[in-house]
Order: structure tokens, then C-alpha cells, then sequence
């Protein structure tokens, strides 16, 4: 004879599986932390600071 399974137990197990597949899907896609977010924010500002800062402004000769 075979092995006595119970169905809703089985059902049960994937579903779990499935929501924590789904889960570490989703923390992939979307998991940064706050700190990450402001990190990167800090950079990109002080990035283009830097590039405005070194603009030059154009003279008479170019403007023509």
C-alpha cells in the first residue's frame, strides 16, 4: 500500500510556499531600506551640485 496523505495538508504546504516565494520576490523588487533611499539620494544630490558648480557660463563670443 501506499503512503496515506492528507490533501489539505499538502494544499496548506504550497500555499505557504508560494506566498514565501512570492515574498522574496517581492523584497528583491522592492527591498531597500530607508538608509539605501537616502544614501543614494545624498549622492545623486551631491553629484549634480558638483556638476552645476562646474558649469561655465557662456560669454558673448559663444552666445552668438
Amino acid at each position: 500500500m501506499g503512503e496515506i496523505v492528507n490533501l489539505n495538508d499538502r494544499r496548506k504546504k504550497k500555499a505557504r510556499e508560494d506566498k514565501a516565494a512570492n515574498a522574496a520576490a517581492n523584497r528583491a523588487k522592492f527591498g531597500r531600506t530607508k538608509a539605501e533611499r537616502e544614501r543614494d539620494k545624498k549622492e545623486s544630490d551631491l553629484t549634480s551640485r558638483n556638476l552645476d558648480g562646474a558649469r561655465r557660463e557662456p560669454t558673448d563670443d559663444e552666445t552668438s
